[in-house]
């Protein structure tokens, strides 16, 4: 009789039912892959996430409970079909659960690494017992599966209807619309304005959540299907000046370029920086790219102090350890989230807002909250530190006569106690990024994307991406 690690009897999964079977949610817990040693993984910027073995894997697609009301399809921007691909996995079936989960996901080797996964938040478990289905981790074994297995190859079958598609813009949004436009038969040139396509997944990611040669190896896989790559792209491209002529229809998938900005004193001091220039120029020295001293720009031996409590910022926080920081510090300027797993101002199945601690933060982080920066501090032109205070969050008091329905007043922003310096040689500024405004477009543009709805998930990307392709298609079928 097999026993588990907690000398728990272990069910042969010949016996069982995968996506609603004998109740393995409750005979079986959640099993996460876990994090590399933190010892290990802050001298390399290798993945650092592991993988369980095949049979733990089916273990934990076994779990889901092919629910009659699956709340993870409404969760997934996506639509993914978990319940069917999990009950396909746990079946062993590993290439019906690769047709199942790229049936609505055409990336999942990207989501299956760095999705927050809304559907496990949704997932009927998760309200049951806080332990939902591994979905993410899920896709991820199942895509990897796919590519070992060669269960993918590039179709050689698309039938080229004669009509010529642009796409600018090659982040996850662009390569989206343009697979999807593909595959119904156009003819797909995607123009990208950097040295290399993923937008966001190569030059905002670092390496430690997506390794790039999985970039390489889908963007391959494109070329090999038909689409054309124009990289180091001119700017007139993107003002659309010398696309419109040539295309029956473009796509613009040009995300969120511009990074807000803090308009502090000492703003100009050297050693304050985007995340960005960070993040991007990091990955591109691990893709060989040399940078004079002067250009680059390193956390080895400084205090670093990172302004903005998302993901982001937590992507500043590994990459500075890995660079050889002194020290890291993170301050956010809204109040510190609840600590979950419930959040009751969005309750069950809505995405919980609650405290996230990720694999950079436990490599070590002081992290505070509701405080506002008030100055860059610096010697001799360069930055030693950053002038910040404590502050408290006041309800605004609803004006007399507002009319019923009108948005509540923001909060009001309240000094506490004395501004005091945090001590940095580097600064990061990881505050999100501000929604592009476009001009009116002819009707053949179409916008999708972070550039049509300002900053947001991968996954959201992809799933603009692949409706705005679905709408070309109605267009250019008139």
């Amino acid at each position: 009789m097999e026993k588990d690690s907690m000398n728990k009897v272990i069910t042969p999964l010949s016996t069982r039912r995968g996506g609603g079977g004998e109740a393995s949610f409750l005979t079986i817990h959640r099993q996460e892959a876990g994090y590399r040693p933190i010892h290990d993984r802050i001298h390399d910027f290798g993945e650092v996430e592991q993988t369980l073995n095949t049979h733990q894997r089916r273990e934990q697609a076994s779990r889901c409970m092919d629910c009659g009301v699956p709340f993870c399809h409404w969760a997934c921007p996506l639509g993914n079909k978990a319940p069917e691909w999990n009950s396909a996995l746990c079946k062993g079936d590993w290439e019906l659960a690769f047709r199942l989960l790229t049936s609505t996901n055409p990336f999942p080797e990207f989501t299956g690494r760095i999705c927050p996964a809304l559907c496990e938040k949704a997932c009927v478990l998760n309200r049951f017992n806080h332990e939902p289905t591994t979905n993410r981790e899920d896709e991820c074994a199942i895509i990897e599966a796919a590519f070992r297995e060669r269960y993918i190859q590039p179709r050689t079958d698309i039938v080229r209807n004669g009509k010529k598609v642009a796409v600018i813009g090659a982040g996850p949004a662009g390569l989206a619309a343009a697979n999807a436009l593909n595959q119904m038969g156009y003819t797909i040139t995607v123009y990208e304005k950097n040295e290399a396509a993923g937008g966001l997944l190569r030059y905002g990611i670092p390496n430690f959540k997506l390794n790039k040669a999985i970039i390489d190896r889908r963007i391959a896989l494109m070329e090999q299907e038909g689409i054309a790559f124009n990289y180091n792209a001119n700017s007139t491209l993107y003002t659309l000046h010398s696309t419109l002529k040539d295309y029956d229809a473009v796509v613009l998938a040009t995300g969120t370029p511009t990074a807000r900005d803090l308009k502090a004193p000492g703003r100009e001091l050297k050693g304050v920086h985007f995340a960005l220039e960070l993040l991007s120029q990091q990955n591109r020295v691990l893709a060989g790219m040399e940078f004079t001293k002067d250009e680059r720009i390193t956390a080895k031996g400084k205090d670093v102090l990172v302004i903005g409590g998302g993901d982001t910022g937590s992507d500043c926080i590994g990459t500075a350890h890995r660079q050889g920081c002194r020290s890291v510090t993170q301050i956010e300027i809204m109040p510190k989230p609840v600590e979950g797993p419930d959040d009751p101002q969005n309750p069950w199945p809505n995405w919980p807002r609650t405290l996230k601690t990720t694999s950079s933060h436990e490599e070590g982080c002081i992290r505070r909250w509701n405080i506002n920066t008030l100055e860059f501090v610096g010697e001799n032109g360069r930055l030693t530190g950053v002038k910040v205070q404590e502050i408290d969050w006041k309800p605004a008091v609803v004006p007399a006569g507002s009319p019923a329905g009108s948005p509540p007043p923001r909060p009001l922003m309240v000094a506490k106690g004395e501004p005091f310096v945090i001590k940095a040689e580097l600064c990061l500024l990881a505050m999100g990024f501000l929604k592009p405004e476009h001009p009116e477009y002819p009707e053949n543009v179409f916008v999708c994307g972070d550039a049509q709805n300002g900053a947001s998930l991968v996954v959201r990307a992809m799933a603009s991406g692949i409706d705005t392709a679905r709408k070309v298609h109605a267009f250019l079928s008139r």
